[in-house]
């Protein structure tokens, strides 16, 4: 079986920066066995697959070791990958997901603006490995939600910190986001840490955003905001609270295309 395969860099004006994505059409779903050995072969943070549902697409998302419940930048990435490639010119994209409801996306120019669920964190008792495993200093806050939400004083430590990713691993939620206030224009600042699922630390990750955004709207006061993820790659989100949903925009960049044979 000859399979098209697209991998773009999304939240990124060039390629080599932003969050890379494979993306993979499908006339049909192939067994989950498959598209997980697929997502393993492609060694990145996330490989999306669809398939075309009338004027929609059903959209599922594969780290290397697990599928995952909601992954915004491997989103961006299919929206773009339909709107320069299989359909030029399209604007408005509508997602069908397993896990997180109907999504959408909204071409505005070059940018992409995804509209996806609000996830406000709550207070949670952390699990003792959380701070040890991350190092650095006493943050100022421990939230939690989907994942753990450790906030710090100034961007300058989340840029340094060094996490044990093991003990990262062995914690009692899917992933640990740590973020501060930002500089230099930026509203706010974050990295994202999931090695449990096979991720040690996404470049640039919009799911995380789903919690970030609600939270420093809160803090900040204002619904519009801009972020960055200061990861090595690195990648810049604008973000919005609408209600009980976020809007994350953000551009990209196409780098590679061809076919897998499976």
């Amino acid at each position: 079986m000859r399979l098209p395969i697209y991998q773009v860099d999304a939240f990124a004006d060039a390629v080599f920066a932003g969050n890379p994505a494979a993306v993979v059409p499908l006339e049909a779903w192939l067994p989950d066995a498959t598209l997980l050995a697929i997502a393993a072969e492609n060694n990145l943070a996330e490989t999306a697959f669809f398939v075309r549902e009338g004027d929609g697409c059903e959209l599922r998302w594969f780290t290397p070791a697990v599928e995952v419940d909601l992954c915004g930048h491997a989103t961006l990435a299919t929206a773009f990958v339909i709107a320069t490639i299989l359909e030029p010119g399209r604007e408005h994209f509508a997602f069908n997901t397993r896990q997180a409801g109907a999504l959408t996306v909204a071409r505005q120019g070059e940018r992409f603006v995804l509209d996806f669920p609000a996830r406000p964190p709550a207070a949670v008792d952390p699990h003792p490995d959380l701070l040890p495993a991350l190092g650095g200093p006493k943050p100022t806050a421990v939230l939690g939600g989907r994942d753990y939400l450790v906030v710090y004083d100034d961007a300058t430590t989340v840029r340094e910190l060094k996490p044990d990713m093991a003990r990262l691993a062995g914690l009692d939620r899917y992933a640990v986001s740590v973020t501060a206030p930002g500089e230099g224009g930026v509203d706010f600042v974050s990295r994202f840490f999931a090695p449990a699922q096979g991720i040690p630390e996404d470049p640039v990750t919009g799911s995380a955003h789903c919690t970030l955004i609600p939270y420093w709207a809160q803090r900040l006061g204002k619904t519009t905001l801009s972020a960055r993820q200061v990861s090595a790659r690195g990648g810049n989100l604008a973000c919005e609270l609408a209600g009980d949903r976020v809007k994350i925009g953000g551009t990209a960049v196409l780098y590679l295309e061809g076919a897998i044979h499976v």
